[in-house]
């Protein structure tokens, strides 16, 4: 493969940030959901001059953001194949991993032979288990787990196993471990795409979450385009939950981090810190703070804050770098539903070697991203996506 001379990429995920469209939103029961444009109209419209300039008004019709006609980089979408609409499947597609079942999930709470063998392995009585969004389980049975010392199993419309404990209940190291537990059990037809620790504080009434969240995830089934750049020799550094997200796999240096300015910062450190690879980030405060409990004021705020910094990362670029802004999926925040909706999702990229206006078109497959990394990067790559790095350098 020719080596393009790249130096790094960056991938930011606006976690949530869907732009509707899905051909197949229907069968997910999101017909009609349209995180980006539903969010925009209402607040009566969007503030995200930098977004625009690189092209967002292009692909999709946002009360506030022009269609400019010349943007200063290039512009697309691309389309989800895998079946399911998660924060794990959205970034294995991207990484070249499609998955041909979806990741089992509980409406119903988990069975009870489950949640017998998980107490017996940990030595605790859970209370919960059921689908419930995380701040309103959390205020309906907060006070009966600091009362008996039991942590609270919920679930939700994703594939997700969740244990939540108050920090002066159940110290975060013990959450943790019981997390750990969860995960070497949920094997097989149980084997969910996530195992989330939830901490939270407060007293009765006013409890809130802390940001000391971990996801323990499963690790994905094949070879992704960050194995091949780790086996290249080359960086991955990961932003926010993108290493949880690989089970810790394909990744050199991990960043947690609490908000999306934190991610912001981070990536901009990691770029300019690194010698050459992939910056992989994801942010997560637009899904976790905003979609799932259906603030779309809050999550225009947090769409106009980040296009606020936005100029912070395209500065940061060298000329041999580029910047890709995507979404891993959405989250409607103007619905009843509380959950991940099946959208298409934006793709922006910039960086100097980019051809201004360029037309990147809608991508079969989120895995086109994964090919035109390794493109980029000049790593050869088996995936089944298709690499967009010919028309993106024009």
């Amino acid at each position: 493969m020719t080596q393009p001379d790249v130096r790094a990429v960056a991938v930011v995920v606006l976690d949530s940030v869907g732009i509707g469209g899905a051909p197949d939103a229907a069968l997910f029961g999101d017909e009609g959901s349209a995180t980006l444009q539903h969010t925009a109209e209402a607040v009566g419209g969007l503030r995200l001059p930098h977004l625009e300039s690189l092209g967002l008004g292009r692909i999709a019709d946002v009360a506030g953001v022009a269609a400019v006609a010349t943007p200063r980089g290039a512009f697309g979408a691309m389309v989800e194949v895998s079946p399911g609409k998660d924060t794990t499947t959205g970034h294995w597609e991207m990484a070249g991993v499609i998955l041909d079942k979806p990741f089992p999930t509980y409406p119903e709470g988990f069975p009870k032979e489950l949640v017998e063998c998980f107490e017996q392995a940990s030595g605790v009585e859970v209370i919960g288990n059921k689908a419930a969004s995380g701040t309103e389980i959390i205020a309906e049975l907060g006070p009966e787990h600091v009362a008996t010392g039991k942590p609270i199993l919920y679930t939700s419309a994703d594939s997700v196993w969740q244990i939540a404990a108050h920090v002066e209940v159940i110290p975060l190291e013990r959450l943790y471990e019981l997390c750990a537990i969860a995960r070497r059990l949920l094997t097989g037809d149980h084997e969910v795409a996530r195992v989330i620790a939830r901490p939270f504080r407060g007293e009765p009434g006013s409890f809130e979450r802390t940001s000391d969240r971990h996801d323990f995830a499963v690790a994905p089934p094949g070879e992704t385009t960050l194995d091949a750049l780790v086996s290249a020799g080359l960086e991955v550094r990961s932003v926010g939950k993108v290493a949880d997200i690989f089970a810790g796999r394909g990744v050199t240096a991990s960043r947690p981090t609490r908000s999306n300015d934190e991610g912001v910062s981070a990536t901009v450190e990691e770029l300019r810190a690194m010698g050459r690879g992939l910056v992989f980030c994801n942010l997560v405060d637009f899904d976790q703070a905003y979609g799932h409990r259906n603030d779309p004021l809050g999550y225009a705020r947090a769409l106009e804050a980040f296009d606020e910094r936005l100029p912070e990362l395209v500065e940061c670029l060298g000329p041999d770098d580029l910047l890709l802004i995507t979404a891993d999926h959405g989250n409607d925040p103007t619905t009843e539903s509380t959950d991940h909706s099946r959208e298409r999702v934006p793709l922006l990229v910039v960086g100097d070697r980019v051809a201004r206006g360029a037309d990147l078109g809608e991508r079969r497959s989120f895995a086109d991203l994964g090919a035109t990394v390794a493109a980029l990067l000049g790593v050869p790559h088996t995936t089944p996506g298709a690499s967009f790095a010919g028309p993106l350098l024009g």
